[in-house]
């Protein structure tokens, strides 16, 4: 089988967030911005990747040397990006909303909340707007849309400022359950 470069993918994605339970866009709006209550998160820095590890844990019996299956036992599903504009927003969000943010006249004040072990996280849905295989010989250029309904960041946040380099939040979002009709991730391509 020859390559199809048509299929090859590359270039950088959007990413949209919003409060878990936010309206999901419909499938045939993926060419266009999600809409009410998402806020695009701007510039990233070194890529958004989006992965799911599967873990299969094999079934032996005494008989046989060889395993005679596996099943599917957990999965990760995780976004990992660092959000390259160090904005007090981005920096709430990187850390599930436990910074209470203050605009002031001339100034804004931020202030970390201290909450319990008890106390629910904020959840987060992500949308990830990037760019996916074309479609026929036209080479026009398709979008694909990755949408993480329910995660939260168990990221360490440190700000650094160097001559030469940006300051930035490294981020990775793990998804977590939503319901038995809606899957964790979900992933949308233009086809035409």
């Amino acid at each position: 089988m020859s390559p199809i470069p048509s299929n090859l993918v590359q270039g950088p994605a959007t990413i949209w967030s919003a409060p878990f339970g936010t309206t999901i866009p419909a499938d045939s709006t993926v060419t266009s911005p999600p809409g009410a209550g998402w806020a695009d998160v701007g510039g990233t820095q070194g890529g958004v990747m989006t992965e799911v590890d599967n873990t299969y844990t094999q079934q032996n019996v005494d008989q046989l040397v060889d395993p005679v299956g596996a099943r599917l036992t957990k999965r990760a599903i995780s976004v990992t990006t660092q959000l390259a504009e160090a904005t007090l927003q981005n920096l709430s969000l990187a850390l599930n909303g436990l910074l209470t943010i203050s605009p002031q006249s001339g100034y804004s004040t931020a202030m970390l909340q201290t909450t319990t072990s008890a106390t629910q996280p904020e959840y987060t849905s992500l949308i990830i707007d990037g760019w996916a295989p074309t479609t026929g010989t036209t080479e026009t250029s398709c979008r694909r849309r990755a949408i993480l309904y329910k995660g939260l960041t168990q990221s360490k946040i440190s700000m650094e400022y160097d001559m030469q380099k940006n300051a930035v939040y490294s981020v990775v979002w793990t998804a977590y359950w939503v319901s038995p009709s809606i899957s964790p991730i979900y992933w949308d391509d233009q086809t035409s």
